[in-house]
């Protein structure tokens, strides 16, 4: 069972779907072949000013996402660097028994962002 919190990511999601002008992706898992988390950043000053995200659509994998989404947002580099997923873990209240796999994805993807190549 959901926590109220993650409960409430899964029936309001924050930030889902990409974002058009995001400067870097990042990925926790294999799109297409399994759980995964990819983030959409816009990055400016090493701040993060907006995220989108899309996920293999599980409850777990959504709450997941959209919390490190709004966690992320607004915060340094630096800041989501120190992110763990025992710390989104806490934040969300838990996730059921076999499914915490999803917070280390979302916090994976967030600590693997990469520039996006820019269209020359």
């Amino acid at each position: 069972m959901l926590s109220a919190i993650a409960a409430q990511h899964v029936s309001s999601p924050r930030n889902a779907g990409k974002i058009n002008d995001a400067t870097h992706v990042g990925v926790g898992g294999v799109p297409g072949d399994g759980p995964y988390v990819r983030l959409w950043l816009t990055i400016q000053d090493a701040t993060v000013k907006k995220v989108g995200y899309e996920c293999n659509g599980c409850p777990s994998s959504i709450a997941a996402s959209s919390m490190v989404a709004q966690l992320a947002t607004g915060r340094s580099l630096q800041q989501i660097s120190l992110l763990e997923p025992s710390d989104l873990l806490l934040i969300l209240g838990g996730l059921p028994e076999g499914k915490e796999h999803y917070a280390e994805l979302a916090v994976l993807a967030l600590k693997n962002i990469t520039p996006l190549e820019q269209p020359s």
